[in-house]
């Protein structure tokens, strides 16, 4: 696309640099190209996104599924630590990890970035990591948007928001009607936080004054620094799930975001059922107890906040315990039980 003849001073001098913006398309091209798939039709800079829906013949009664989020205010650390290759796979996995909990392949993806000022090199980082999070998920990244903001946001600050399209054959779509006393719940480990409850994380570390405390390594996480434990990417279970989804009846998946287990694991659960959580059997992660000392946080509050080291509960019927154990670890993922499924009105108990 040529836009060689395309420029205002005037515009220029109230903030926005749209040959900057011309630059970030140019240098986030190679990013794009790594995730074309099947239903890629043309390359970014057009007005709208195509995707040849060719690719999903086949199905009975396709479904579409659709989801959209954002990265929280972990984009502060990463703005704090002038490090953004990996908060856009943080973006993806929010919406592609909500749209598998019903069976759904992610299709394709559209970013949308606000920021203070187009830094067109910091862009193209940012989008970087979209595009690694779209090839982890195998959906294509199609189109978006980069907004420049001068005068709302600082200069040095940005946005990062996505949205998923995905689709699901009707007949496969994970149905929690046919959940029942005696099923099992498996824990699919997470990488860190993820990217919910970065607002208290925010207020336990006093991460808006940039600690100093945040960059120092720590025996207790492995030598990373809490910044760097924090800043670690979502953890993307779309291909694991899908593969276990092929071969076990798969009856009910809560990916465990903002809220903890007490908000997400209900979601999946229908009426007259409740699961039954083994808290001694959570694999806790070392940067949770940091928090919670730190913080001097309730282990309650914890288990309502944060993931606890718990990215995705699924539920699976008894007998095909082992035979997703061990698809999950075929597939890149030391799962392991946590909770049956038992009869109450509660949804969740831990």
């Amino acid at each position: 696309m040529d836009h060689k003849n395309s420029f205002s001073a005037s515009y220029a001098a109230a903030g926005v640099d749209i040959t900057a913006g011309y630059k970030s398309v140019e240098l986030m091209k190679k990013h794009v190209a790594r995730t074309r798939n099947e239903g890629s039709v043309d390359d970014v800079g057009g007005f709208g996104g195509c995707f040849d829906l060719a690719s999903i013949a086949g199905m009975e009664h396709p479904i579409s599924v659709s989801g959209t989020d954002g990265c929280g205010t972990k984009v502060k650390l990463a703005i704090l630590m002038d490090k953004h290759d990996t908060i856009g796979i943080d973006a993806v996995a929010m919406c592609v990890n909500d749209i598998i909990c019903v069976g759904a392949k992610p299709l394709f993806f559209l970013d949308y970035i606000a920021c203070g000022k187009n830094y067109p090199e910091k862009i193209a980082e940012i989008v970087g990591g979209v595009a690694e999070g779209c090839v982890q998920s195998g959906c294509a990244l199609i189109g978006g948007e980069t907004a420049e903001h001068p005068g709302l946001m600082p200069e040095e600050d940005y946005d990062l928001a996505g949205f998923a399209v995905g689709v699901v054959d009707k007949p496969k779509m994970i149905d929690n009607s046919k959940m029942a006393a005696g099923d099992v719940v498996i824990a699919l480990p997470s990488t860190g936080i993820h990217s919910n409850g970065f607002s208290l994380c925010r207020k336990v570390f006093d991460i808006d004054n940039n600690n100093p405390e945040l960059y120092v390594a720590r025996e207790e996480l492995g030598g990373k620094s809490i910044a760097e434990a924090l800043l670690v990417p979502t953890k993307i279970y779309v291909k694991p799930v899908l593969a276990l989804i092929e071969k076990v009846k798969v009856k009910g998946i809560s990916h465990i975001t903002g809220g903890g287990f007490y908000e997400n694991i209900p979601r999946s659960i229908p009426d007259g059922l409740c699961a039954k959580i083994d808290k001694s059997a959570v694999k806790v992660l070392p940067i949770f107890d940091v928090i919670a000392k730190w913080g001097n946080i309730p282990e309650r509050d914890m288990y309502n906040t944060y993931n606890m080291g718990v990215g995705m509960s699924i539920v699976v019927p008894v007998d095909e315990v082992e035979l997703s154990l061990g698809i999950l670890k075929e597939n890149g993922i030391d799962a392991y039980v946590i909770g049956e499924i038992i009869e109450g009105e509660e949804k969740v108990i831990l």
